[in-house]
């Protein structure tokens, strides 16, 4: 009887360390982690991550096929938007480029009389010259020299006919600046085309041109320095106005060229207007 009983405890104590040992050894076997079938799996899931151009260096996870449907259609390779939008307006660009230069008065610049040198930066220009030890130097810049035209037609809702619309005319602010030798400033003069003057026109014995300003400033200095005093004309005796206008008018600053400047600043202003005109036209259509 001991016997049976040992006999019985010892097979209960065999079957209890085999289920135990086989428990810990399921883990080892677990298809989830050791299969073949997952070892398959995960090198392909890797290769179709490093088959996307960007690689895994890129910073983020991309997307395993990029789609280009939200992507603009670009022929040229400018990277820019290509629309309908855009094609009309390059256009539309194209012929108006077309008509200005049909219109354009001047292929080249025209030359002002008296023996000024003409230097231009942009839309700057510069003209100088030098009389009996003095120096003259004339500034201006074409941006904004075009005055705003008014009809009375306009204003009631009436268009005129193309051969009767105002010619475009460019009559910029300039700076007059005398320097003599042996002076340390330079007289200034800050000029300006009164535009009542410019559109309707007077009697040819009246200025076309006037005076707004008058100062000494340091010679070359481009800006106008604040600290000197400034000579206001608006309340100015029209005697002391008057010297001040023969006194230009001496040194070449008169009527003929002011009618000069306003010649060659138009031909100015029409240039850079069809160059820009030839710029946007080829931004919009990236050439």
């Amino acid at each position: 009887m001991l016997k049976s009983l040992a006999r019985a405890v010892g097979t209960a104590v065999r079957l209890s360390t085999t289920t135990t040992s086989t428990a810990r050894a399921l883990p080892l076997t677990s298809p989830t982690l050791c299969s073949s079938s997952s070892a398959t799996t995960r090198p392909f899931t890797r290769s179709l991550w490093m088959m996307n151009t960007n690689g895994a260096s890129s910073g983020y996870r991309p997307k395993l096929f990029t789609s280009k449907v939200l992507r603009p259609s670009v022929s040229c390779g400018c990277g820019g938007m290509h629309t309908e939008g855009d094609k009309a307006f390059g256009e539309f660009l194209s012929d108006e480029i077309k008509e200005e230069k049909k219109i354009q008065k001047n292929k080249t610049l025209p030359k002002m009389s008296g023996g000024w040198e003409l230097a231009m930066n942009g839309t700057e220009a510069k003209l100088t010259k030098s009389i009996s030890g003095e120096k003259v130097t004339i500034t201006f810049n074409i941006n904004n020299s075009i005055p705003p035209t008014f009809e009375e037609e306009a204003e009631q809702g009436q268009q005129k006919p193309a051969e009767d619309e105002p010619e475009i005319v460019s009559s910029p602010n300039f700076v007059v600046e005398v320097t003599k030798q042996a002076a340390k400033h330079s007289l200034v003069f800050d000029c300006h085309y009164p535009e009542e003057e410019v559109a309707h026109g007077e009697a040819e014995e009246s200025d076309i041109f006037a005076i707004r300003e008058v100062s000494f400033q340091p010679e070359g200095d481009a800006e106008w320095k604040e600290t000197s005093y400034t000579l206001n004309t608006d309340s100015l005796d029209w005697a002391l106005y008057d010297h001040l206008m023969d006194f230009l008018a001496d040194r070449g600053v008169d009527n003929t060229f002011a009618d000069e400047l306003i010649e060659l600043s138009t031909a100015m202003e029409h240039q850079e207007y069809i160059k820009f005109l030839e710029d946007l036209s080829g931004f919009v259509k990236c050439n």
